[in-house]
């Protein structure tokens, strides 16, 4: 039996806190602390994303609320500067918005946050957002239990590549972490188990103790 890989929509969370573009800075504040989040969405009409405010954006009015920066600082933090004196989402969001298909696999997912040095992700289906992805979302895929884990590297792994009765392969699950071990007949396959095994969602680490038959 074949389990299709985790998707943005397994894990995203579909209740989502946004703002209109005309929000005002206080209202955002107390959006994210009423709803503990360090970022909103910032949506048009339809629901459409145009862009996203975060922690980041407002910190700047609390930076340079004592001091003026000088004319260097100016021009080399010129967005942070011009975000100081703003008063609404659509001067402070960040824009046009990093976001994500429901339908993207989690890695897609961690590597767009990783490259543009994020949190989270807005999901967009049709232009319409439909939900929101953050770290610990991706994160989710570990919290499968050990026995379903070890149920999903039997389906996915040992029982294609060493279908019963001419091979005795096994799996163990602990933390999840895998253990293949037992004894097939054909070695050339002992690898390629193993690296099947680290793709199945939720598994940690991977550890191959297979032998291979002496009659092989």
């Amino acid at each position: 039996m074949a389990t299709r890989p985790y998707n943005v929509a397994d894990v995203m969370t579909k209740k989502v806190v946004a703002v209109a573009p005309g929000a005002g800075f206080k209202e955002i504040v107390e959006a994210m602390a009423r709803w503990k989040v360090t970022a909103l969405p910032v949506l048009e009409e339809e629901h459409r994303v145009i862009g996203v405010v975060s922690e980041a954006d407002l910190l700047p009015k609390e930076e340079f609320h004592e001091r003026s920066p000088g004319l260097i600082e100016q021009m080399r933090r010129l967005g942070d500067t011009e975000k100081a004196g703003s008063l609404c989402a659509r001067d402070l969001m960040t824009s046009p918005a990093v976001t994500i298909s429901p339908d993207a696999l989690l890695p897609q997912a961690a590597r767009l946050m990783a490259t543009h040095h994020i949190k989270r992700l807005p999901v967009v289906d049709m232009d319409t957002l439909a939900g929101i992805v953050s770290r610990s979302d991706l994160l989710k895929v570990f919290l499968k239990p050990d026995s379903e884990l070890a149920d999903d590297v039997r389906h996915q792994v040992i029982e294609r590549l060493f279908p019963l009765p001419s091979a005795n392969a096994r799996v163990d699950v602990t933390d999840g972490v895998v253990t293949l071990s037992g004894e097939v007949h054909d070695g050339t396959l002992v690898p390629v188990a193993a690296r099947l095994a680290q793709t199945v969602e939720g598994v940690v680490d991977v550890r191959c103790e297979i032998t291979v038959s002496e009659s092989a």
